[in-house]
């Protein structure tokens, strides 16, 4: 059986379940769409082509699991969620994906949805929320977006590989070896060791582009703390006498 990296070829989801995930995939793009215009600038868009190409390389690197009928690669959802933003990012992978489908034949076209859904939708989101939290607490030096950049990816590639085991549960056609107990732990060992490759890619990355052009990484613009505002002066109940 011929098969992908992360992506999921044909025959490995039921019908029924790969047109569940195609129609929400659908929806859920066409809301990025619709935001991510507002983002566009001068700014973003130039920077969205680059990490289209970039996230497009580093999915090249292929690493087979269950014998080549699943296997798993870098994502890049938080690297393009860094560098601009939750919905441009999301719509730079898919588009990585749907080409690397239609034109190289790297997942199955009537798995899509469920492809775009796990690394375009699902992995970039997780990114990102937690790049919004980290962003937060940690403090805004190099060491701090190194870890930001790295945790996000990390968790995010984890995250991913554990809906295509949701998805396998639901629909799946193919006997991978063992129950979905061993699927969820193979897949999560396996994954731990990509994500944790894409962490290091992403966090060195992000600190080389923020050390020239801070401006260009979308998280930290878009992420601000709101500047601490001083105490109201204290007031007498009923007013001075």
């Amino acid at each position: 059986m011929d098969t992908v990296a992360m992506h999921i070829s044909n025959g490995i989801i039921n019908g029924s379940v790969a047109a569940i995930f195609a129609a929400f995939a659908l929806a859920v793009l066409t809301l990025c769409v619709a935001r991510g215009r507002r983002d566009l600038d001068d700014r973003l868009a130039p920077m969205a082509g680059l990490v289209a190409a970039f996230v497009f390389a580093v999915q090249m690197l292929n690493f087979p699991i269950f014998t080549g009928a699943v296997s798993g690669h870098l994502l890049g959802g938080a690297l393009a969620a860094m560098l601009v933003g939750p919905w441009v990012g999301a719509l730079c992978v898919a588009v990585v994906l749907v080409v690397q489908s239609l034109v190289f034949g790297d997942g199955g076209v009537a798995m899509l949805g469920l492809n775009v859904t796990n690394m375009a939708l699902i992995g970039t989101a997780v990114a990102y929320l937690l790049i919004a939290l980290l962003l937060r607490v940690l403090p805004r030096t190099p060491a701090g977006l190194a870890i930001t950049a790295f945790v996000a990816s990390v968790v995010s590639v984890l995250t991913a590989a554990m809906a295509f085991v949701v998805q396998y549960e639901l629909g799946g056609t193919t006997d991978l070896g063992g129950g979905i107990g061993a699927l969820a732990g193979t897949m999560a060992g396996f994954h731990l060791v990509i994500g944790v490759g894409e962490g290091l890619i992403t966090a060195t990355t992000v600190l080389a582009v923020a050390k020239v052009r801070p401006d260009l990484v979308y998280a930290l613009r878009a992420l601000r703390r709101p500047p601490v505002s001083a105490p109201a002066p204290a007031t007498v109940p009923g007013g001075a006498r």
